[in-house]
């Protein structure tokens, strides 16, 4: 190798680095800290065309139109959360409730004639070994008893939660109150804000930021596309495995799982396996292996069409769309989730138009890793 091949693969290594450090200091610690501000641009430039119509259709000054949105907008949300929460909540309450019924009438009296039937066998056998069998009984049925009040214990465990929450609220509330009261100022003097940024940079730096939006918010609308499909795949699945297995309202049960599906960490298993044990624990053990047939059935789809459906869409390949969501996810959560592979899908683009040159052209999509069917 030359010395001033040598030279350029040192400066692009040594560029790259420094994108990626820039990119990790910005998620970790940044944008925490800006969040609201990020969330109320976001939300007023979402809501800059409806402005412009209800302002224009409707005769009214810009800044009352926005006002308007805004309101509406955050009242819909604050709505949806409040109903959403209030569900949720009175479901696991109900669940968690129903332990130590299910425990009584269904666990215990099957434990009890399976201790019997032992006694019985040992007493003709050996018995010697009776005075064991009752000691093993007794400490089982008080470890089931521990781990069935343990779960019931869950209820004040959750008004500890609700504590905690409470203390952190006040934090809380002053970021929401900052990301409502940036929306409306925002919301009104968009068009001015963007002006006054754009005009403060100047010449290839202007023309690379502007590829950046371009690009950033095309691909986020396209991940918000592909995981609104992997969603529907996940709920047509859902419904037919449901169906099959004859439970009530399996549409409507599939569709609220599709869509708690979305979450990183919890996904279908954050409901499907807590079903599966509840029904197994109230003797429905037919049930509940189909319910874990089901559950491993969409995992598995899951896993194989996520990276495929996404890398496709954002133009990387399926391995690398997978490790960086993985990675993304393990070190920035929700937002790794979706921001790691943009971030990679940005680089190859920027890579490939020639604004930037960190690697060969295409190297990070299917073509530098071969194509997959």
């Amino acid at each position: 190798m030359s010395t001033e091949k040598k030279k350029k693969f040192i400066i692009d290594t040594a560029y790259l680095a420094l994108v990626l450090a820039l990119g990790y200091v910005s998620l970790q610690f940044v944008l925490p800290l800006l969040m609201p501000f990020v969330l109320a641009f976001l939300i007023a430039y979402m809501l800059r065309r409806p402005i412009r119509f209800f302002s224009r259709v409707f005769h009214v000054p810009k800044g009352l139109a926005a006002v308007l949105l805004v309101v509406l907008t955050y009242g819909a949300i604050g709505l949806l959360l409040a109903l959403a929460g209030i569900r949720i909540t009175a479901t696991i309450a109900s669940l968690v409730q129903q332990i130590p019924s299910i425990y009584n009438n269904y666990i215990l009296p099957d434990l009890t004639d399976l201790f019997t039937w032992l006694e019985d066998l040992l007493a003709r056998l050996d018995p010697s070994l009776m005075s064991a069998l009752e000691e093993l009984q007794t400490q089982l049925l008080n470890m089931l008893w521990q781990l069935v009040s343990s779960l019931s214990g869950l209820l004040m465990g959750g008004v500890s939660f609700a504590t905690s929450l409470a203390t952190s609220l006040p934090g809380f509330l002053i970021r929401v109150l900052l990301m409502v009261i940036s929306t409306f100022f925002i919301a009104i003097d968009y068009e001015k804000i963007v002006k006054f940024v754009l005009g403060c940079l100047r010449g290839h730096t202007r023309d690379v930021i502007l590829q950046i939006k371009s690009y950033v918010v095309g691909t986020l609308f396209v991940c918000i596309r592909s995981y609104a499909l992997i969603m529907f795949i996940t709920f047509v699945e859902l419904s037919i495995g449901l169906s099959v297995i004859r439970v009530e309202r399996a549409m409507l049960v599939a569709l609220l799982i599709a869509i708690f599906d979305i979450l990183p960490v919890l996904g279908t298993g954050g409901i499907m396996i807590p079903w599966a044990i509840l029904t197994a624990l109230g003797g429905n053990v037919p049930r509940a292996l189909a319910l874990l047939v089901v559950y491993v059935i969409i995992t598995i789809i899951r896993n194989i069409i996520e990276p495929r459906i996404v890398g496709k869409q954002i133009g990387l390949h399926p391995v690398l769309t997978l490790m960086s969501m993985f990675v993304g996810t393990h070190l920035f959560g929700v937002v790794g989730l979706f921001g790691l592979p943009i971030l990679l899908s940005l680089l190859r683009y920027l890579n490939d138009n020639g604004t930037i040159s960190l690697f060969p052209a295409s190297a990070l999509d299917g073509s530098g890793l071969g194509r997959t069917s």
